[in-house]
């Protein structure tokens, strides 16, 4: 059984900062791939951010120089730290787990395992 949970989004304002946590359950993050999607109402889910198991991370580009991905292998979690928000980076923000071995894709039909989200509004 596999289980993500995303945590530490909020209410933020424009410019502010905020660290999201994906801490796992019967996964080993440390040895995996590991995304950050997002979803904004009446929009598709997004592939932001993702760590391959050699370290080489992914940013789609209306992130990219504003987020970092990174994990701690002693706590089994991925963080995704966002600085600079902005109005328009405002969903719900999921993390998600492709099958062992696999390579980060933004492809959500690629990810068996996700979490259940944690919301981010950025607003003034």
């Amino acid at each position: 059984q596999v289980d993500l949970v995303e945590s530490g989004g909020g209410l933020v304002q424009p410019g502010g900062s905020l660290r999201l946590s994906c801490a796992a359950s019967g996964f080993n993050l440390g040895s995996n791939t590991i995304a950050w999607f997002r979803q904004a109402p009446g929009k598709e889910r997004e592939g932001i951010a993702c760590i391959n198991r050699d370290h080489s991370t992914y940013y789609a580009g209306a992130v990219q120089g504003r987020f970092t991905i990174s994990r701690d292998y002693a706590k089994n979690t991925v963080y995704l730290q966002m600085n600079m928000l902005k109005p328009e980076d405002t969903a719900v923000y999921l993390c998600a787990a492709p099958y062992p071995g696999e390579i980060c894709s933004p492809t959500v039909a690629r990810y068996p395992y996700w979490g259940q989200g944690t919301q981010v509004t950025v607003s003034s």
